[in-house]
């Protein structure tokens, strides 16, 4: 793996990972199509952690909130409602996917579905989806009403997001927006819900790390990649979060389904499905 893979690579995780574009299909892509080696379980945490720094330094006031609802249910801190509902929130909404995720690649459904054509359609169905969910949901609810039953819903929609091409981001701010939370709400918190499931990927990267004798990477090599990603991460969190409070998910939509019809068109001319 050369070093503009890896760059490549680390810019595509850090500015896919919280748009509502899948950062799964993006990086599974560039792969079939160039013939581009599995990057390495190194590769994968790296990139991870570069993420999930950048989520929590956003939105650390959240997060501390986070911290400080869990940590009052032990009696270590003295949470006021808000945080310990968000706290609660989080905890619900994690659980279904991470189970799921186990579940799939225990089977190995998870290789199975990594098909450029189940890319090519997810990416435009759900990305019809979001839109629909967008101009028909209202804007009238914030986090701070939102309910258990609301974070379990959110946390069921979730699990989609294991196919790729249909973004974990895009289906749960998909989901927020049908029940009528903000555009900011509903990318906020899906980014928040976020925290886990990525921190859940770097743990299982560094299973993959320690249990694998063999990696190609160096740590140099990973070095690079967390701060590219960092940076990258940041950048697309920060313009996403200005932008989504201004304009719709109209151009997120176009995106995704003129992907998906390029995808499509280059199946038909003899790409692999």
């Amino acid at each position: 793996m050369d070093f503009w893979h890896l760059v490549l690579l680390a810019l595509i995780q850090g500015l896919t990972e919280f748009l509502p574009v899948s950062s799964s299909a993006h990086l599974i892509l560039p792969a079939k199509v160039m013939g581009w080696p599995d990057q390495g379980p190194l590769i994968d945490l790296m990139a991870h952690l570069g993420s999930l720094g950048a989520v929590m330094l956003y939105f650390r006031r959240d997060v501390g909130d986070i911290v400080v609802g869990a940590l009052g249910r032990i009696n270590l801190a003295k949470p006021d409602a808000a945080q310990r509902q968000l706290a609660l929130n989080i905890a619900v909404a994690t659980p279904p996917v991470l189970i799921a995720g186990f579940a799939m690649n225990a089977v190995g459904l998870d290789e199975a579905v990594r098909s450029p054509l189940i890319i090519a359609l997810t990416m435009a169905g759900f990305g019809i989806v979001l839109w629909l969910a967008d101009i028909w949901g209202k804007s009238e609810k914030t986090a701070d009403q939102m309910t258990i039953k609301t974070a379990a819903f959110l946390g069921l929609s979730q699990v989609l997001a294991l196919i790729p091409g249909t973004s974990r981001s895009g289906i749960t701010m998909t989901a927020a927006r049908a029940l009528g939370f903000t555009r900011p709400e509903a990318a906020r918190f899906s980014m928040l819900m976020a925290i886990p499931v990525i921190l859940a990927g770097g743990l299982y990267a560094l299973f993959r790390l320690v249990t694998n004798g063999e990696n190609a990477a160096s740590l140099s090599d990973g070095l690079w990649v967390v701060g590219l990603s960092f940076i990258a991460a940041y950048a697309a969190i920060a313009v996403f979060m200005k932008l989504i409070a201004k304009i719709s998910f109209l151009p997120f939509m176009i995106y995704r389904v003129a992907l998906g019809a390029i995808l499509l068109f280059w199946i038909v001319s003899g790409g692999a499905a």
